[in-house]
């Protein structure tokens, strides 16, 4: 639904750094760069991953919220692309208790898609709509570095999350105003809609539609015009 965009190969990933995503960070940084760009420079106290004549561009591998504050401040003054990986392909290493010995590699059976956009895109929709605002979702093929130290998750069994490397990008998709949003609700969609209709014109679950929900809303895309049951029933607005 999204296809048709241009993308390049991957380049060399780094070596495993010792703070959590650094490696990604840094290898995107240097993927989306390109001659002229400057790296790492101060605008307005804050420091800007790729300043692009006009343009900031900042990477962020997770977590909108920890941005949020940094994004307001200068969109109000600047043209920002915020730019986001979503792992298309995952292989999850394991490494030695101690050092940097890989002694295992396993593909992931958890595949990333555009969609998951909204998992994080729900804590700033609003920004969507401004501007000087604009999102590109490179979807990539990563690495997840674990280690067995005992601190990680109960999910994982004590296995930390220590890196995550780029292997390559495969595709990307640019998301400059809310209009970009609408190929999000499908021709297939009823009309009202519920986000258990949503879940399943978009293929994903239920708990994901909720957000995109809420971030088409913020959007002004759609609109609350009642209840289904205990089912919030969504309308398009017209554009």
């Amino acid at each position: 639904m999204f296809g048709g965009r241009s993308c390049k190969t991957g380049r060399a990933v780094l070596s495993i750094g010792t703070l959590q995503e650094n490696s990604l960070h840094a290898a995107l940084k240097d993927w989306y760069s390109l001659p002229g760009d400057q790296i790492e420079q101060r605008v307005d106290g804050y420091w800007i991953d790729i300043v692009r004549g006009d343009l900031l561009i900042e990477i962020q591998t997770r977590n909108f919220s920890a941005i949020k504050p940094k994004l307001h401040r200068l969109v109000e003054n600047h043209p920002v692309r915020l730019v986001y990986p979503i792992a298309q392909e995952k292989w999850i290493v394991r490494l030695s208790t101690e050092g940097d010995q890989p002694i295992s590699r396993r593909k992931s059976s958890r595949r990333g898609r555009l969609e998951h956009v909204f998992s994080e895109l729900v804590r700033i929709p609003h920004l969507v709509a401004h501007p000087n605002f604009s999102l590109e979702v490179l979807i990539t093929r990563e690495e997840e570095i674990r280690r067995n130290d005992g601190l990680g998750s109960w999910r994982r069994q004590g296995w930390s999350i220590v890196d995550r490397r780029l292997l390559g990008v495969v595709d990307r998709v640019r998301l400059e105003t809310p209009s970009d949003f609408s190929a999000f609700l499908p021709a297939s969609l009823p009309g009202p809609f519920t986000n258990s209709e949503l879940s399943v014109a978009l293929g994903i679950p239920n708990y994901l539609a909720s957000k995109a929900a809420y971030s088409l809303r913020s959007m002004g895309l759609i609109e609350v015009i009642g209840k289904r049951g205990r089912a919030y029933l969504y309308e398009r607005k017209a554009l």
